[in-house]
């Protein structure tokens, strides 16, 4: 059994029994690593960009389905964290696999999630631009200037990632910082503010608004199951903590603390922030067909000042996200390519000496950015982001397959984060969840176009992973380091 870990040697001892070096620098505190986890979840943004498809597909009424996403993705998170408790490397489920299970295996869980964090990183920047800066700066709607402002925000996130981590952890702490006083001050004003008047009404809670005669509505794929999008696309990204392991102090506990803590955290503010949206609201037909329904009650409630607020703290909110994104992609880059494993991978793995930043990774994700901006045009764009939905709950769920199959080989640390004699039924129930959240994702008729994105996704990788086996093999054949150090 392995000693308790601590920071410093024992915490750069897992890096060394990986068969690597420790290059990147410890620098992530644990507020800093849960900030990680939670600005990439970003309750606030995810239900000011999502809350109007709730209204329109389900009405009011379905923002109770939050609360089932909430319990699921609480039950994944603590699977994910029993893997970021034994193995604290950059690369997350890619390490996971490669290590517990096999090379190859390992790839494809590296492969999907690289597909996912570079897409994600378009999809929250564009909606940065397009849903809060334009309207806070009184900038008209149009997809070119949206685009343009998209590419700036990209540019500016790639140069903090690459300038210094701690930089990063310090701006997604503000984030997270501010995104906690806003939900949490919003939601106890607007109570206070429908108490005092008498506007709003707790019959809006149970209401299904302008879906009331829809038809097909309890359907398979109709309008109830698809407000459970809204929590299946936001509470996600909690894993990202573990892809910055290596420059987080005392892995062993901080990183699975920061997953489960900051789902459990979006979770619960984020059930309450939409109690009280919807309680606020007046005229729920009016509300259901605004561009931004949560800005709109905002601006009945409080007036314009208090509008612009929230879109100054959306837009910070949706930055830190990015650059989130941005950086847990970029180190999932360096810890395949450092293995060989990724295209370029002699280049992608270099870290400056001066930043000890993986600047060609980061430099990557920027390019991918920006090729998807100029290139595809805005249908194909919106397809993509859609796509990218059902990549994290395809990972979680093989995750969890994984899990269920090496758990009784895992090395224990003494005093890192275990869940004991809990977790088989909750390693089942969470797989059991993860089903069902695929099973949402993929019935809807709309979900066709962004099923077969994921295929194409799926077959451009394994063309690579062809060419690995026919030219490059032995890289895909063993592990760096002692194949032991994470195995009883």
């Amino acid at each position: 059994m392995t000693q308790a870990p601590t920071e410093g040697p024992d915490s750069e001892s897992a890096v060394e029994a990986g068969g690597y070096r420790q290059e990147l620098k410890r620098t992530l505190g644990s507020f800093q690593v849960f900030a990680i986890s939670f600005a990439f979840i970003s309750v606030a943004v995810g239900i000011f960009a999502t809350f109007d498809e709730v209204l329109v597909t389900a009405g009011p009424v379905g923002i109770w389905l939050w609360l089932v996403a909430a319990v699921g993705q609480s039950l994944v998170a603590l699977v994910v964290a029993q893997f970021a408790a034994r193995i604290p490397l950059s690369g997350s489920s890619y390490q996971w696999a490669s290590r517990l299970g096999d090379p190859k295996v390992g790839w494809w869980f590296g492969w999907l999630t690289f597909c996912y964090l570079a897409i994600a990183v378009v999809a929250i920047d564009n909606a940065l631009a397009s849903q809060a800066f334009m309207p806070l700066a009184g900038i008209a709607a149009d997809e070119g200037t949206a685009r343009v402002i998209t590419l700036v925000v990209l540019f500016v996130q790639a140069v903090l990632a690459i300038a210094s981590t701690r930089l990063v952890g310090w701006i997604n702490s503000a984030a997270v910082g501010l995104e906690l006083a806003l939900v949490v001050v919003v939601a106890i004003a607007l109570v206070i503010v429908v108490a005092v008047t008498g506007n709003g009404s707790t019959a809006n809670l149970t209401s299904r608004g302008i879906t009331e005669h829809a038809p097909g509505y309890f359907a398979v794929g109709g309008g109830l199951m698809l407000a459970m999008i809204m929590g299946l696309a936001t509470l996600v990204g909690f894993d990202s903590a573990a892809n910055l392991a290596e420059e987080a102090k005392d892995p062993y506990r901080s990183v699975p603390r920061a997953i489960v803590g900051s789902v459990v955290a979006a979770g619960v503010l984020g059930m309450l922030f939409l109690i009280t949206l919807t309680l606020a609201i007046e005229d729920v037909p009016r509300i259901s067909h605004e561009a931004s329904p949560v800005a709109a009650i905002m601006r009945d409630r409080f007036g314009a000042v208090a509008e612009r607020t929230l879109l100054v703290a959306i837009t910070f909110a949706f930055f830190g996200a990015g650059i989130v994104v941005m950086t847990a992609c970029s180190r999932l880059v360096y810890a395949m390519s450092r293995d060989s494993r990724f295209p370029a991978h002699r280049t992608m793995r270099r870290v400056s000496p001066r930043t000890r930043t993986p600047v060609p990774a980061t430099l990557l994700v920027l390019g991918i950015g920006v090729v998807l901006m100029v290139v595809l045009p805005g249908a194909a764009l919106l397809e993509l982001i859609t796509a990218s939905t059902i990549l994290p709950a395809l990972i979680y769920g093989a995750t969890i397959v994984l899990y269920l199959a090496v758990r009784r080989h895992l090395a224990r640390q003494k005093g890192a984060f275990d869940l004991g004699r809990l977790e088989l039924p909750v390693a089942v129930c969470a797989l059991a969840w993860t089903l069902i959240a695929l099973f949402v994702l993929v019935t809807p008729a709309e979900a066709l176009t962004a099923v077969v994105i994921v295929g194409g996704l799926l077959l451009l990788g394994g063309l690579f992973f062809l060419g690995m086996l026919t030219f490059d093999r032995e890289v895909l054949e063993s592990e760096p380091g002692d194949e032991s150090a994470f195995r009883h």
